[in-house]
This record gives structure tokens, sequence and C-alpha cells, in this order.
């Protein structure tokens, strides 16, 4: 089927089992992930709440994902100052989740039953620029087979210069039939990032060993470097929800947020703050930066 052109409209995807839908018109923002008719997606706030600069269902962030620690960052000798710019921020006043949430401007490339391609000319737009010059193409390909989402996505620079990577996506994650004490949360043996009273990495790591338990009275916010086993795992309610971090994704932050019962779990190009610590890598001029990760749901054990 050719790509829809209405505006405003939301392309879903289906293999039967599972459906997503994606907003081209807000920041390619996925709004729902239903598995057998019920939604895996939790959309705090609402969509009208993401138009006004906060995440909710399954949002890109980029070009940065999570906060950055000053306003002021060098890479490549390119410094960028970023006083003065209408930028989301945090309760500490950092700027937060990047500029691409709620934006318009996304292409519909290709579209069919069960797969969607989509683009973003980033260096088309100098109020982007502005607080991250350096030109290039964002590109996402999602599909559904079976039961799994998979989620591609693609910086392609387009200037005479490298692009730093730090992108990510911040999923809000809910189980119908299950309530968040309950669920269990299985996490791989990871280097967990010790972070400052502002979120901020502060340098310090230390190993933990892989563990399944129930969340229970547990609250996250919590920055994790990964090893060969990316994957994060909830269970509860009948179902068992998967995400797998592929190529390209070498963090996770695992964030549940307060008085709700989603489970936010997050794949990060890069660590907290990367663009202003130097922590990120660089997509050079003739190259691309590609980053996968699937969401795949089974029948509970």
């Amino acid at each position: 089927m050719p790509p829809t052109t209405e505006p405003g409209a939301g392309v879903s995807i289906s293999s039967g089992p599972l459906d997503a839908t994606f907003l081209p018109h807000l920041g390619m923002l996925g709004s729902s992930l239903r598995h057998r008719g019920e939604d895996l997606l939790a959309l705090p706030g609402g969509l009208d709440g993401y138009r006004r600069g906060n995440v909710t269902g399954l949002p890109l962030l980029a070009p940065w994902a999570n906060r950055l620690g000053a306003r002021r960052y060098e890479v490549d000798g390119v410094v960028v100052d970023l006083e003065g710019l209408d930028l989301t921020t945090d309760e500490h006043g950092l700027p937060i989740h990047g500029t691409m949430t709620a934006r318009p401007g996304w292409e519909l490339v290709e579209v069919s039953r069960d797969s969607l391609a989509a683009r973003f000319d980033f260096g088309a737009h100098p109020e982007l620029l502005a607080s991250f010059p350096f030109p290039h193409e964002l590109r996402i390909e999602a599909s559904v087979e079976a039961t799994t989402l998979r989620v591609d996505t693609t910086l392609v620079p387009t200037g005479d210069g490298p692009v730093p990577v730090s992108f990510g996506y911040h999923p809000y994650l809910h189980m119908p039939a299950a309530r968040r004490a309950s669920i269990h949360l299985r996490l791989p043996q990871r280097r967990h990032l010790e972070l400052d009273d502002r979120q901020l990495p502060t340098g310090r790591a230390h190993v933990e060993e892989a563990e399944d338990a129930p969340v229970g009275t547990r609250t996250f916010d919590d920055l994790y470097e990964l090893g060969d086993d990316r994957q994060l795992t909830l269970t509860g309610g009948g179902r068992r929800l998967v995400l797998e971090l592929g190529d390209g994704y070498g963090h996770a932050q695992v964030f549940t947020p307060p008085a709700a019962e989603s489970i936010c779990l997050e794949p990060m190009t890069a660590r907290v703050n990367a663009l202003v610590d130097g922590a990120c890598a660089l997509a050079e001029p003739g190259t691309s930066f590609t980053a996968r990760f699937s969401l795949r749901v089974d029948d509970e054990p």
C-alpha cells in the first residue's frame, strides 16, 4: 500500500496478534502497542502532554537521550552554547530528552501491512541546528513479526563533519493484568553507573549480577552499561515482555515513574551526559550509525 499523506494520521502495522501505531506528525511517537487487543504502552499525560514536551508512549529521544549536565558542550572542535535556547528542562534546569519531542516533519517513505519506514532531515531545520549543529538525517524502520516489534534507527551525516551519537528511546511499558509491585523485572549482568543528586554519572560504577525479582516497593532511576546479555524482561499478568537491545545500544536506563503502574526500560546509544563528557561515538561523513531494539511478547511461562 502507498504511504499515507493525510496530515495528523497515525500509521498502524500489524502481524495479527501484535499491532503497533506510530504518529509521523508527532515526532514518530509510538502511541500504541496492542497484543491481542490490550495495549502494552502507557500514555501518561496523553498526546497533549507530549506536545508540551513530556515524554509518553514510545518516544524517540534525540539528538540526546536523558539529560545534559551543562548548557555548553564541545564535539570535535565544535563548541555549542545552549544558553538562551528554549529547551525542555528537568527539575534542576538541565536540558533533557533532546529536541525531537512531538516534532513534525517526518516523511513516510514506505508503508506495508507489517512494516514502515520514515525519515527526518535534521539539517533542514535551523532551529534544531542551533542546539545541535551537526547536519544529519534520521531514519526509522519499524516492523512487526509474530509477537515482536523491531525498531531500527539510523543516523546518516549529511554535512562535512562527524555527528555525535547520543539518541535513545523511552518506552512506558505496562502489563494490563498485573500491578507494578507484582511484576518480575529481569536485569542481566551489568555495570551499574553511579549517578549524583542531579542524575548525572559520577564516574564510579560497580558490577551487578543478573537478577529476576518482583519490583515490589523498589523504585528505579538507574543507568546501566550492558555486556553481551542485553535482555531486560517484565513478567506478570500472563505475559512476558522482553526488551532486547541490539547493535548500537550499549546502555539502558530503568525508570519507575512515581505513582504510576508503568515501568520504563530505555535503550540508549550512549550514557547520560555523553555529549558533555565526550563519551559518545561519532558517525563520520560517508558512513551511518544504526541502533536496533526489539520488544517481544511471550505467554508467561
